[in-house]
């Protein structure tokens, strides 16, 4: 059974949907979960879309039939409703969705996670993963066509701005025929591209910029310049007025480098490190932030670094590309 048989087998024995995605979620997810509930609605299901906390302005015109909820307000608004399904869509743990939603929620309530990242050491087979699409929009629109459902501009643009979004604009390698096949449907219900675009990343102000140029200003490479970095300070973060929602596609500005292979940001956190990695599409990142106690794609990865005694930030920076060019090393000699 594939996962969109999987996918339909549950919907049809479901009638009261709730969606979720995790905290903090971007528009990935936040697109996946409006489209699916929109096309759940017409499929004719009582369908909503519930996170741990309200719908974030800038991503209000992904959402103009209000179908996104946080906890608190849709507990007020319909205190009786309560799911036989529970969908969560980009992550794979309801670990991920919040506290406060994993307590509302009955255990004894189906769950269905529907993702592209990696679940190792897990048996999520009964569940609808695929670590080689190249979004979680992507299975999400397949899932909807799936339904027999036809893609409206309201399902569309969410789902559209869910892949932009997932896959960098297109530059990460799981992106397949398949994929702009997809977009291709999407697009002839009448979105704009130029507008879908500015919709979700021409939303910055000036000291925006302010911010990516005090963190390029901090880029380094090795040797050979084989790994690149960058290094984000809360007191910059804080000195513009920035949100760390927007800094997550800076690190994406490394990989134009001549001889890049891995590209790294280290963001300072106080009591740790955040430590996003991407890569040229080479070296397997995910393996990398394995190693470092973190997980993610072959192409886009992370983790969370913690400082040994009395460590500065930059000795832990120091570290993490040791290990980063220790796993490369290892790579490399598998290789041969």
């Amino acid at each position: 059974m594939t996962i969109l048989d999987t996918f339909k087998s549950r919907i049809q024995v479901a009638e009261r949907i709730l969606i979720t995605t995790h905290e903090i979620p971007d528009a990935d997810g936040i697109g996946s979960e409006i489209a699916l509930c929109l096309a759940l609605r017409q499929y004719g299901k009582s369908a909503y879309c519930v996170n741990e906390e309200p719908l974030l302005d800038r991503y209000q015109y992904l959402d103009p039939e209000k179908v996104v909820s946080g906890l608190v307000e849709f507990s007020a608004e319909l205190p009786s409703w309560r799911p036989d399904l529970v969908i969560v869509v980009d992550t794979n743990t309801k670990l991920r969705i919040g506290a406060n939603l994993i307590a509302a929620l009955a255990s004894s309530v189906p769950t269905l996670y529907i993702d592209h990242h990696p679940c190792r050491g897990r048996d999520l087979s009964d569940h609808c993963i695929d670590v080689t699409a190249a979004a979680t929009g992507q299975i999400v629109g397949e899932m909807i066509e799936h339904l027999g459902i036809r893609f409206t501009k309201k399902i569309a643009l969410p789902i559209y701005t869910a892949i932009i979004i997932d896959t960098s604009s297109f530059r990460y390698p799981t992106v397949s025929g398949a994929t702009h096949r997809l977009v291709a449907r999407l697009m002839d219900t009448g979105i704009n591209p130029p507008e879908a675009y500015n919709g979700i990343y021409g939303t910055k102000r000036v000291h925006h910029m302010h911010l990516l140029a005090s963190i390029l200003n901090t880029a380094a490479t090795n040797h050979d310049e084989t790994i690149a970095w960058m290094q984000m300070r809360k007191d910059d973060i804080d000195r513009f007025a920035g949100d760390v929602e927007d800094t997550h596609a800076f690190i994406n500005n490394l990989l134009v480098l001549n001889n890049i292979k891995v590209a790294c940001m280290f963001r300072d956190d106080g009591d740790h490190i955040k430590m996003s990695l991407r890569s040229s599409g080479e070296y397997d990142v995910g393996v990398i932030a394995v190693a470092l106690g973190g997980g993610g794609h072959s192409h886009s990865a992370a983790t969370i670094l913690t400082r040994k005694d009395s460590e500065n930030t930059e000795a832990v920076i120091e570290r993490a590309i040791a290990k980063v060019e220790e796993v490369l090393r290892t790579l490399d000699a598998a290789e041969k």
